[in-house]
């Protein structure tokens, strides 16, 4: 795990939308982003790599990548991830957020929006 920035609190911070649309629209609710949140929250706290100086997982609202969804943002990198099962996000937890290497087969199309 690298240092955390100079001028940050946290090394990494994943966000995971977690916006559910009332209108019948795609968003990332209806794709279960719950789980891969608590997921990624549980496998963060039990590898030891929560906390100030480590990593943070937090819930967001609509990031505006709903035809992604479910979809997560990692900082201070800015990588957007789409994900489908718990194997995915172990993947990212243990590459990304653990060793600062880019899950690039979860990575989202820069082209993906709303």
């Amino acid at each position: 795990m690298s240092a955390p920035p100079a001028d940050g609190y946290y090394a990494r911070h994943i966000f995971f939308c977690l916006n559910e649309r009332k209108n019948g629209e795609d968003s990332c609710a209806r794709h279960d982003a719950q789980a891969g949140f608590d997921h990624c929250k549980s496998r963060v706290k039990a590898e030891g790599l929560a906390g100030p100086g480590r990593v943070r997982v937090n819930k967001a609202g609509c990031l505006d990548r709903c035809a992604g969804g479910p979809v997560a943002v990692v900082y201070p990198e800015g990588v957007w991830y789409s994900f489908v099962d718990k194997e995915d996000i172990d993947e990212i937890v243990e590459s990304h957020l653990r060793n600062g290497r880019v899950v690039e087969r979860l990575r989202l199309p820069p082209d993906v929006g709303r």
